[in-house]
């Protein structure tokens, strides 16, 4: 059975043990809570997303399970017998905001695949020795505030005031009004410190759709994720050349900005070519690429382009190998061509090795399971980074999701994400014991 992001089709409500029921009414009641113009949008830290989480937390204690909110006002499920939040547990989950007129599965999915998973486990009378948990994370899109990963980072004390004074992209609060709206203790925050004893949390899981096509082209209903690549970026380098007439300045006195920016992508290309030959992680993104509007002209030589550059990899030293050879290549251009670059400020995510054992596990039980046991990295980032930065044993699943993400076309067939509930269940059952 297949559904859209937008959860339009009409869907059976649950009966018995129809977990896949469950699945279906969780996804169109969320839509419904969350509609756009376009797809949903369920924006950090506001009034839908409190509802989203007050809607889990009702299906979660229809089912006899105990709820909460941690610290940082993010939903935290335990199993009926759970009655102490400061005990040590193990943790499912991934978060409900979208990005603006996204689809509903980004980080809904992840949601809903632990619920059932800790449903599914008390149903069977699981015997569980350590406590396994859902939580339901606020913001982590970085749409609304600029800003990624906030309720994971603001749990571990790495969020700070910098963040907290960013301003909504609609200009109507910066982002430390938003939290204390919904309860958070805002001056813990912007002093560093952490909502939460790492040390309690003894494994994070999170599932995700996949957000390329690697699955979709493998036919892999899931994936086992190896790490999240880090990355640099750079929103806004210039290149400043000299303008002049198409027709009367020969090549030899040519200042030309797209053509000395257009040669630095071509020689990065070479390099992304040749560490991949090599075995290295590394994919290259120049998103944006402009000349200035206001005189760019057919028969006019462009003085002036502005473009982004980005680099992601799962190794830090090829971040490092890309960032020197970039600032080298320009040097080279800037001589033979008589142009400059000009830099902004470089923004930095390092990259999250993930637990090998608990990758282990995830391979060993989609063997046990029939599916294809397949590792691969994450490109996107994910609060699975944090919690992994965080010292925590931390694993990742990907389901498959066709159309990419991000957008309302996210297409994911009910039966993968039932496979990944599958094999989170043997995995919650090794980790637990």
């Amino acid at each position: 059975m297949t559904i859209d992001s937008a959860a339009r089709a009409v869907v059976p409500r649950e009966s018995g043990d129809d977990l896949a029921a469950l699945a279906e009414r969780i996804f169109r009641d969320v839509a419904a809570l969350s509609p756009d113009v376009q797809g949903v949008s369920r924006p950090a830290y506001s009034a839908t997303e409190s509802k989203t989480l007050d809607y889990i937390e009702a299906v979660a204690r229809s089912h006899q399970l105990h709820t909460w909110r941690d610290a940082g006002a993010n939903l935290v499920i335990g199993g009926a017998k759970d009655r102490t939040p400061d005990a040590a547990a193990g943790y499912f989950g991934s978060h409900v905001d979208s990005v603006p007129q996204g689809g509903n599965f980004d980080g809904l999915a992840g949601v809903v695949a632990a619920l059932l998973t800790l449903v599914a486990l008390q149903r069977e009378g699981a015997q569980l020795h350590t406590p396994l948990r859902v939580i339901a994370l606020r913001g982590e899109e970085s749409a609304w505030y600029g800003q990624a990963y906030m309720a994971s980072q603001a749990l571990f004390g790495k969020l700070g005031p910098k963040a907290l004074a960013t301003r909504r992209r609609d200009g109507s609060k910066v982002l430390a009004e938003a939290m204390r709206e919904v309860g958070i203790p805002v001056d813990d925050i912007a002093a560093g410190r952490p909502l939460v004893d790492a040390s309690s949390i003894r494994f994070f899981l999170e599932t995700h759709i996949e957000q390329g096509p690697v699955l979709t082209d493998r036919h892999w209903p899931v994936a086992a994720v190896t790490g999240i690549r880090g990355n640099f970026r750079h929103r806004d380098i210039r290149c400043i050349g000299e303008a002049g007439h198409s027709g009367a300045v020969p090549r030899w006195l040519r200042r030309d900005a797209v053509f000395a920016t257009s040669e630095l992508i071509m020689r990065m290309d070479d390099h992304w070519a040749t560490i991949l030959q090599h075995g290295g992680d590394l994919v290259l993104t120049a998103g944006i690429f402009q000349t200035d509007a206001t005189h760019h002209a057919m028969s006019r030589i462009p003085g002036e382009t502005s473009f982004s550059f980005e680099a992601r990899s799962q190794d830090p030293a090829t971040l490092l190998a890309i960032e020197a050879l970039l600032h080298s290549e320009c040097r080279i251009i800037e001589k033979d061509r008589k142009v400059s670059f000009v830099f902004d400020d470089i923004v930095r995510a390092e990259p999250a090795q993930l637990d090998a054992g608990m990758t282990a596990s995830i391979l060993a039980a989609c063997t046990a399971e029939g599916l294809p046991a397949e590792a691969i990295p994450s490109g996107a980032g994910h609060d699975a980074a944090v919690f992994a930065q965080a010292g925590i044993p931390t694993g990742m699943i990907f389901v498959r999701n066709r159309n990419g993400s991000h957008n309302p076309n996210e297409h994911m067939d009910l039966a993968d994400l039932m496979a990944a509930v599958a094999v989170m269940r043997r995995v919650a059952k090794e980790l637990t014991q």
